[in-house]
């Protein structure tokens, strides 16, 4: 994690309290789920139906006033890694998320990320969230010297490798972190994934948007 808090969209308190979860576990969203669920009182969880909004809210509130515990970084033998990222937005604006995976030089997936982007989000500023929030993640945990980043927005990539001005408004800020990060990858290129091409990223940015469509709590 980082030591500037990743940029936010409009979202509810709930899903707030859900991102700050996340971000205490490296936004790991199987450890910040597991974690949720544990906390959650009886048979309940993060998306169980039978949860109430309150005893969610109060779960997470528990969980972060008791601190959570980062899961630990699994080790690579290579310094070039491939990072697969993904936006999802329901309504194109609507409840958004955005995804990344980490995966190193042998092809094993060292981190699966994600968190809500906001409740009334484009997709091409999830895309823009999921793009940081990889490379945010990769630079904390590992030293890059090479990457390919798979993705399948066109516009982020006309913006971040071909030197265009952002379409989107209101993406300047994740578009300077963005090329501030990659500032720090000696290589860097870009793969774009055709709508056919299987992404692991798009799940956890699924699972983002669900999280960014929870109403207040």
């Amino acid at each position: 994690m980082t030591d500037d808090p990743l940029p936010a969209e409009h979202r509810s308190p709930l899903a707030t309290l859900v991102d700050e979860v996340l971000a205490g576990v490296g936004y790991e969203v199987a450890a910040a789920t597991d974690a949720i669920d544990d906390a959650v009182p009886g048979y309940g969880g993060l998306f169980d139906p039978g949860t109430s909004r309150d005893e969610l809210r109060r779960a997470l509130e528990s969980l972060l006033e008791s601190g959570l515990t980062r899961p630990s970084v699994p080790e690579s033998t290579s310094d070039g890694f491939v990072l697969y990222v993904d936006g999802s937005s329901r309504g194109n604006p609507g409840p958004a998320g955005a995804g990344a995976v980490i995966v190193d030089a042998s092809g094993e997936q060292l981190a699966r990320l994600g968190r809500p982007v906001g409740s009334r989000t484009g997709n091409n500023t999830a895309e823009y969230v999921a793009l940081q929030l990889g490379l945010a993640e990769l630079l904390a945990r590992y030293e890059p010297r090479r990457l390919e980043v798979r993705i399948d927005s066109m516009t982020v990539i006309r913006d971040v490798w071909g030197g265009d001005e952002p379409t989107e408004p209101g993406v300047e800020t994740y578009s300077e972190a963005v090329a501030a990060a990659l500032s720090r990858v000696p290589d860097h290129r870009y793969a774009h994934l055709a709508d056919s091409d299987p992404n692991p990223a798009d799940a956890l940015a699924t699972v983002g948007a669900d999280i960014a469509a929870f109403g207040p709590g």
